[in-house]
């Protein structure tokens, strides 16, 4: 196949995906391989969009879970997705496409806020956006941040980036012979508690129809097999 399945598509990415091994931070190598292949997508033409996570600096829920006020915890989650944006736009440019960094709030010397007309010009445009700060309010995760945004900008598909290639009904990783599903619906993820995004991101891909497709971003050229629609991952749909 060399005609991409999808003309727009949001990506999820976790902060911990660009920390690599060092256990904490910005692994630089690991952001270059990233941006090299979001960059290869966009030179396909498909429109990209990316929402990141901020794990590998600080998860609210853990910093909560550790006396911090669980509203202020959350706000210091969205800065730290706003310093994995900045790095990724660095790589994504360096390695050939231009970028946009916008945010859920607003912070106008480094970034653009969020207004959805704006960020479909910058698709439209052939522009990488990445979308930083989560929703803009806590107690919401960066998983619903990329179904809201997906909704918003009308993607074809969410493409949830992870270490393990797909849906399982187990941990593969503690449990040997874990059973990985090729396409499973978004109400069997919900009623067995599948961790492929939070219940009020299945929730709402479910209610408006928005296809996820769960594949490992380990595997060098995976991003852009599934965006050629070959079947990689798990697909999870009605």
């Amino acid at each position: 196949m060399s005609q991409p399945a999808f003309q727009r598509i949001l990506l999820k990415l976790s902060g911990e995906a660009l920390m690599g091994a060092q256990g904490f931070g910005v692994d630089p190598t690991v952001a270059h391989r990233i941006a090299s292949e979001i960059h290869e997508v966009q030179q396909l033409g498909v429109q990209t969009a990316v929402v990141v996570g901020g794990g590998n600096f600080i998860r609210g829920v853990a910093a909560s879970a550790d006396g911090i006020d669980r509203v202020v915890a959350d706000h210091m989650g969205m800065l730290a997705t706003v310093i994995n944006a900045l790095a990724l736009q660095d790589a994504i440019e360096k390695s050939g496409s231009p970028t946009r960094v916008v945010t859920a709030i607003e912070m106008r010397e480094i970034a653009e806020p969020f207004i959805r007309r704006r960020v479909t010009r910058h698709l439209e445009k052939g522009r990488v956006v990445v979308l930083a700060g989560g929703t803009g309010n806590p107690y919401f995760s960066t998983d619903t941040a990329a179904a809201l945004r997906a909704m918003e900008i009308k993607a074809d598909v969410v493409l949830k980036a992870t270490k393990v290639d797909g849906v399982y009904d187990a941990d593969p990783k503690k449990v040997p012979g874990a059973k990985r599903y090729d396409q499973i619906s978004y109400l069997d993820v919900l009623s067995r508690g599948l961790g492929v995004m939070d219940t009020t991101a299945i929730s709402m891909c479910m209610d408006n129809n928005m296809p996820i497709i769960v594949f490992n971003l380990n595997v060098a050229g995976n991003l852009k097999r599934v965006v050629l629609g070959e079947k990689i991952g798990s697909r999870v749909a009605r």
